[in-house]
């Protein structure tokens, strides 16, 4: 069982500084994904090592990141979301200084490992949001916050390009640092701690199982081109990976407090989202994969465009400027049509984009159109995401859904690394002993990225349509008895679900199993030992229950003829709801 508390010595967000602050600490993390892109083919030399070592450095960036992400989120439910993000930033800001002060193969994978453990500050940016922002202001927020993801890596291309051309390129980690450390400060200065909390313990072994079913899963995508596809190393550890997951999620489903609660993944609006953003984290990372080669590829070729790697990065960078931009049109059409509209629009945008890109390679202003309208449309299915995630399970989640939901995005990212990067590869041209790419493998690449996102489109179809979630916002039942005796039965009325939520507590009622309880009886008892309301769950087990002022209370839940079970808990008054999850063993849903 999963319950949320609120800590009354934490802070309220006010909002002011929230949401730049936060955006940012996202776009610095981002950052660590594509830092290293403008130098990639010289790494060997740097580093003094193979190629097939010096990927490496990518490589453990991306795997710290995939595990780092559920991890962190499911900590800063349980510890606080504001915490976890400061200890992310500091991880990468240690990462930065040990990769900036060597040249040493091994203590570089050290130092970019940490880097990309930083990932799990964009679930964790996501989940504060939610806990501290007026509803008005959500919609964009977590808009902006999920595309920072997009905005980081599409910016860092053109700066460290810049970088590595003018100055060691050492500098990159130092400068990272620098960002991470301004982030910290800009943190602790402007972001209160979430009041919100998740009372129960941090399952460890489902942490270790996940990590290890994520590392046997991952390597072989990324190193499977070096390693061969249908070689032993990689068939066994796809195969190991298999294994271990089926095991973990096993384990998951007997654990009271897991890390990743497989049965509300389970949830079609959450699993029909992550499905959606893998298909978007594969067309997303296609863009940034061909359009910087393209750029770069000598004229002579017949079809590169010949441009320097600065020229080629401020051609790619309106890919992020316009995920940015996105944010507040994102915020307007889910506020008319609903998130899943805004997902199958922006899916369709990078459909076309990608389409007309087919024709659309012969000149750099040509590149820069198609970065506009990848840009836009990835905008918009990033936008989508965590708001389909967080309408779909109860805050005392959040965190872990959207980490989970951010994993879903990166699997996404290094399908598409792996399979674009092998397409390249068996379509290109030995020019001189070395590898060039060619226009046919580039078309391929994009073909790939949309036939990606039309099966997101499918996979979006199947999420709940704005009616069904509308249900969420209708009138509960909830009794309110100020003159009643305790005890007695409370005479219903009709609150809207707006301003329950908004002055007192919610969650879901579950079994020991977390199956949701239905028509199971909850009773708000005050500190006088008086009858405040009553309500019966929801088929999906959810109440809601006003409370006539702050302070004390006992939440009493029967069903079945089990219980009841007392849960004290405190309310702090003003506008925000209290999540608080209740159990019952043994009981039999209706």
């Amino acid at each position: 069982m999963t319950r949320t508390t609120t800590d009354p010595r934490t802070r309220r967000p006010g909002g002011g500084g929230i949401v730049p602050v936060l955006a940012f600490a996202g776009i610095v993390v981002a950052v660590m994904q594509t830092l290293l892109v403008p130098v990639i083919k010289d790494l060997p030399e740097l580093l003094g090592t193979s190629p097939s070592n010096a990927t490496w450095v990518m490589t453990s960036t991306l795997l710290a990141g995939a595990v780092a992400t559920p991890i962190m989120g499911r900590l800063g439910d349980l510890y606080g979301k504001r915490r976890m993000l400061i200890a992310s930033l500091a991880v990468m800001v240690v990462g930065s200084l040990i990769a900036g002060f060597t040249s040493e193969l091994l203590v570089m994978i050290v130092g970019r490992a940490l880097q990309g453990f930083a990932m799990g500050a964009i679930p964790l940016g996501i989940g504060l949001m939610r806990d501290g922002l007026p509803r008005e202001k959500l919609g964009s927020a977590m808009a902006l916050m999920s595309s920072s993801i997009g905005v980081g890596g599409g910016l860092a291309l053109p700066v460290a390009a810049l970088v590595a051309q003018h100055a060691d390129w050492h500098a990159l980690f130092f400068g990272s640092a620098g960002l991470g450390a301004l982030s910290i400060l800009l943190t602790l200065v402007f972001v209160p701690e979430s009041p919100m909390r998740a009372v129960g313990t941090f399952d460890v072994w489902g942490a270790l199982g996940l990590s290890a079913g994520l590392v046997l899963f991952l390597l072989p995508i990324t190193k499977g081109s070096d390693w061969g596809w249908t070689s032993g190393t990689t068939l066994g550890l796809f195969g190991a990976a298999a294994v271990v997951l089926l095991l973990w999620g096993l384990m998951e489903l007997r654990v009271k407090a897991p890390l990743v609660d497989l049965r509300t993944t389970a949830r079609p609006a959450v699993l029909f989202t992550n499905l959606a953003s893998i298909m978007v984290g594969v067309a997303f990372y296609a863009v940034s994969l061909v359009l910087p080669q393209l750029l770069q590829l000598p004229t002579s070729t017949g079809y590169g465009l010949g441009q320097s790697m600065v020229v080629a990065g401020l051609c790619v960078a309106p890919l992020g400027l316009t995920m940015m931009f996105t944010a507040p049109v994102y915020a307007r059409i889910s506020a008319k049509y609903g998130p899943k509209v805004t997902l199958m629009i922006g899916m369709l945008i990078i459909a076309v984009g990608y389409g007309a890109g087919l024709g659309l390679m012969s000149a750099a202003w040509q590149t820069i159109v198609i970065a506009v309208v990848l840009g836009a449309g990835i905008g918009l299915a990033y936008s989508s995401l965590p708001a389909l995630i967080i309408g779909a399970v109860p805050a005392s989640e959040t965190g872990a859904a959207n980490g989970l939901n951010t994993l879903m995005r990166s699997i996404g990212t290094s399908v598409s690394s792996a399979v674009i990067g092998m397409v390249l590869a068996n379509t290109a041209n030995q020019v001189g002993g070395v590898a060039v790419p060619t226009m046919q493998g580039f078309r391929v690449s994009f073909l790939i990225a949309t036939g990606a996102v039309l099966l997101g489109l499918v996979f979006a179809a199947f999420l709940p349509g704005r009616k069904a979630a509308a249900n969420a916002e209708k009138p509960h039942l909830v009794a309110s008895s100020e003159d009643a005796e305790y005890g007695e039965a409370a005479s219903p009325e009709l609150v809207p679900a707006g301003q329950t939520a908004q002055a007192g507590f919610r969650g879901r009622v579950l079994t020991a199993d977390g199956v949701p309880v239905a028509r199971a009886k909850v009773t708000l008892i005050d500190r006088r030992g008086r009858q405040a309301g009553a309500t019966l769950s929801a088929e999906g087990g959810d109440y809601v229950l006003a409370v006539p002022s702050k302070g004390a209370y006992v939440l009493a839940v029967t069903a079945g003829g089990h219980g009841p079970l007392a849960s004290g808990a405190s309310h702090p008054g003003g506008a925000r709801a209290v999540e608080m999850d209740l159990a019952l063993p043994s009981v039999v849903p209706a």
